[in-house]
């Protein structure tokens, strides 16, 4: 169910650079063009006439480059519609169908299925609130959803991202209290504490996600001669970090989850290890058996 979030995650880290390598390539224009003019107001020097081979040169290849860039643009504003739309339509039918069934099926009703359920709603989230605003982001030369929006796009990437992470981990330690601990976690197990731990979790999230609204918002950026607007990391503050931000996102996102799923795996393999055959089981699973 996540695949397609990760999909998307992918495909706009593959096209982000274009408008930066858009907007170098504009910037030396501009700085090149100053030099040409403000030559005209002066008197030909030596100076001048040493480097102006130099400049006619660096114009032309940013004159390529700028053909380049323009090119990639008009691809890149045909294929992001296409590719989020497929993702947007796959998660919202196929998530939609999941959360249908186990709904309609009272015998579906187990702690691994609200935790499925969870997934599925975060990931609707994801589609309906992020993935068509991402996409206007790319086509669009500026933002034109304005700036409250914009925060509240950046905090829902943020919390449906952590949020489908850590219910895989909770997941996981539902499936480990199974394996390890079949009989003490019986009553652990129970709809009502996978409730409490989805609600604490949202709760959480919700909550350590508001500095990513508060350091988000819409900019203006000058692009082939033109101003246009964004909806990026706000860096003109000193109490945001562009680079905290990053790294902070990378390790609650990713290492962190990553290694509570590692660690809680491993104990669920070295006990069936341990109850493979001809291992001696240990007392909890001779009395499970009785």
């Amino acid at each position: 169910m996540a695949g397609h979030r990760s999909l998307a995650l992918l495909l706009a880290m593959l096209i982000s650079s274009w408008p930066k390598a858009s907007l170098a390539a504009t910037g030396n224009g501009s700085i090149m063009s100053v030099s040409n003019s403000s030559g005209n107001n002066y008197a030909f020097t030596s100076e001048l006439s040493e480097h102006s081979d130099h400049s006619d040169h660096n114009a032309n290849d940013s004159m390529e480059y700028d053909a380049e860039s323009v090119a990639l643009e008009r691809i890149v504003s045909t294929i992001v519609p296409v590719f989020f739309g497929i993702i947007g339509f796959a998660g919202l039918l196929g998530n939609g169908l999941v959360i249908l069934v186990v709904v309609a099926n009272q015998q579906m009703r187990s702690t691994t299925n609200l935790l499925i359920i969870n997934l599925a709603v975060s990931d609707i989230l994801f589609v309906i609130f992020c993935v068509p605003f991402t996409a206007t982001d790319y086509v669009l030369p500026e933002w034109p959803f304005g700036n409250v929006w914009c925060k509240f796009v950046q905090y829902m990437i943020v919390v449906t991202c952590h949020c489908s992470v850590y219910t895989l981990v909770l997941m996981s330690f539902d499936r480990f209290l199974a394996v390890v601990h079949p009989v003490t976690s019986m009553s652990l197990r129970t709809e009502r504490n996978a409730t409490l731990a989805i609600m604490c979790a949202w709760i959480t999230i919700v909550t350590t996600a508001i500095p990513v609204a508060l350091s988000h918002s819409v900019r203006i950026y000058q692009y082939h001669g033109n101003a246009g607007t964004a909806c990026v990391f706000s860096t003109e503050e000193d109490i945001w970090s562009l680079v905290g931000f990053q790294v902070s996102f990378f390790l609650s996102s990713y290492v962190a989850p990553l290694t509570l799923i590692c660690f809680l795996y491993m104990g669920m393999l070295a006990r069936l290890w341990k109850s493979a055959p001809g291992c001696k089981p240990s007392a909890e699973s001779r009395s499970s058996l009785c």
